[in-house]
């Protein structure tokens, strides 16, 4: 027979990451870090002869200028769906839970495959979810990705490389010899990656968070080691010499040219390697001078790396708008996952994207970003709603997102005209 258990923050944690459905949303440092933005949580653990087999991270945020809160469990339930028993008995504490907090939905998104699981998301239907249906990865209709891309970290480096598209791996090998170097920073450049992230987002046209939202997410999940952040520097005295011996090995290409009996392919060659010639000769000048002027360097990137037992996460990343030619998040990339494999991570998810979408689709370029790197797509079975209070579910997730796209449509032609 299954029951509640009562058990510890640590006891649920360790329960997350060492299950299959886990997720670093379903930690309960992840929840402290969610108090910053509004939200608070309550735990449910059940199982059987004490023994866990399921849990659930229940966050809560209230509705404004109500009594009532909506109730999520971000990533959960924690369980194997195969055991009815075992949902039935998380979905009755929740139910329980989300009527003392005044809920009017209890809102999952298990982190299972949609593929083999058709028959979960019957049952779950059966037990009263609505299903939100197996929406686009970047819908804004639901709270978090449906798709993500993942990739296996599991191997060496020589496999992990191959795994990658053949002009990543080049990308991969030149900014390893760029003239960068990738370190795990201190809380106290978070300052420093925020300056990057503002950087970033004025470049590509999104809006960026405060520092104190980093701060709470580092704040909460690095002291229980499930958050780093790593950034990248760009070293002018190792960057000239890199620049040099590129030099040296155009020199080299020059000459062989030169001994082509071909003309018109002599020709050819000795025109791409001029030019090559007169890029990094420009390059070498612009570090000469950095080096003159900056010494100890410039940084060039960040990002903040998280980790759940054999799950790790590319969470945020930001870059610099200068020297972009060396690479830098390509070292980056490649650094946190090693750095992941390490540490016991077998995969590494770059988070939500839109499946071959469209060239015109606003969501293409990362689509385009993300597939390179050896991913696969995590395909989920999405959303689930249990609607508690209709009237006000309808009011909140219906009609007043209705009026918002009727609303955001209106300016759209206003601005037309």
């Amino acid at each position: 027979m299954v029951e509640l258990l009562n058990i510890t923050d640590e006891m649920h944690d360790e329960f997350v990451m060492s299950h299959p459905a886990g997720d670093l949303l379903q930690l309960t440092s992840w929840a402290g870090s969610k108090e910053l933005t509004g939200w608070y949580s309550r735990r449910i653990a059940v199982g059987r002869n004490g023994e866990v087999e399921g849990v659930a991270l229940l966050l809560f945020k209230k509705v404004p200028k109500t009594f009532f809160t909506m109730c999520y469990a971000s990533r959960g339930f924690v369980c194997n769906y195969e055991d009815r028993e075992v949902v039935n008995t998380l979905l009755g504490a929740a139910k329980k839970i989300a009527a003392d907090e005044k809920s009017y939905t209890i809102k999952i998104d298990p982190d299972i495959p949609a593929s083999g699981n058709e028959d979960t998301i019957e049952y779950l239907k059966q037990l009263g979810f609505k299903h939100h249906g197996l929406t686009d990865g970047m819908s804004k209709d639901v709270i978090q990705p449906r798709t993500t891309m993942v990739t296996n970290i599991s191997v060496d480096d020589k496999a992990l490389l191959q795994s990658f598209e053949r002009n990543n791996r080049t990308k991969v090998r030149n900014s390893l010899r760029a003239g960068t170097t990738v370190y795990k920073a201190d809380r106290e450049e978070l300052s420093d990656f925020v300056k990057l992230m503002k950087e970033t987002g004025e470049r590509d046209g999104f809006l960026t968070r405060d520092i104190t939202y980093f701060e709470s997410l580092y704040d909460n999940l690095n002291p229980e080691g499930h958050m780093d952040l790593f950034m990248v520097k760009l070293l002018p005295d190792s960057a000239v010499q890199s620049l040099q011996n590129d030099i040296e090995k155009v020199t080299k290409d020059i000459r062989k040219a030169e001994k082509i009996k071909d003309e018109l392919k002599k020709q050819n060659q000795l025109k791409n390697l001029n030019n090559r010639m007169t890029k990094v000769q420009s390059q070498l000048d612009d570090m000469n001078e950095l080096k003159r002027k900056q010494p100890q360097g410039v940084l060039l990137s960040g990002a903040l790396y998280a980790q759940s037992g054999h799950k790790s996460y590319y969470l945020y990343g930001a870059s610099s708008n200068d020297f972009r030619e060396f690479l830098p998040n390509h070292h980056m990339q490649w650094h946190m996952m090693q750095y992941a494999r390490e540490h016991g991570a077998k995969t590494y998810d770059f988070g939500g994207v839109s499946v071959e979408p469209d060239r015109d689709d606003e969501h293409f370029g990362l689509w385009q970003f993300k597939k390179v790197w050896g991913t696969e797509v995590s395909d989920k079975i999405g959303e689930f709603d249990y609607v508690t209070n209709r009237p006000l579910y309808m009011a909140a997730e219906v009609m007043f997102p209705l009026f918002q796209k009727s609303k955001m449509k209106l300016n759209k032609i206003i601005k037309r005209r």
